[in-house]
């Protein structure tokens, strides 16, 4: 039994250098993910941010409420639509964020252009709670 202790003890000694080799090999890593890159495929029918900023919302009645001014991400997910609402040419305008959610988004085909919707009205819009950039 004590053969068999000191020879895994051997063992275990003569491959601690081979695992320190080993180790230095590995990829490095910046906080918890790995520092090597990880590439995406995208198809052409994929909805893109820029595509997204600058769409009018409009409600059930057709009527434009809103436009979408930037996006909120949070844990790699997109977590609210920054929408810009009231005003008129740049004045009066103020922002609310509203969950992606509530927002149709689709492609038009026929019409080759992105649509968003939204069951709201202008004035429930000007009323939500205003978002404000963090400073």
């Amino acid at each position: 039994m004590k053969k068999i202790v000191l020879v895994a003890a051997s063992l275990a000694l003569l491959a601690a250098p081979a695992l320190a080799e080993n180790a230095k090999t590995e990829p490095k890593t910046v906080g918890n993910a790995a520092a090597e890159a990880k590439f995406s495929t995208v198809s052409k029918d994929e909805m893109f941010s820029s595509k997204l900023k600058g769409l009018n919302i409009v409600n059930q009645k057709d009527e434009t409420v809103g436009e979408i001014a930037d996006l909120a991400l949070k844990n790699n997910q997109v977590d609210a639509l920054i929408l810009s609402v009231g005003g008129f040419l740049g004045m009066g305008e103020h922002y609310v964020a509203v969950s992606p959610s509530s927002v149709s988004v689709r492609y038009d085909a026929k019409n080759n252009k992105w649509l968003a919707s939204m069951n709201t009205t202008k004035e429930a819009l000007k009323a939500a709670p205003e978002f404000k950039y963090p400073k």
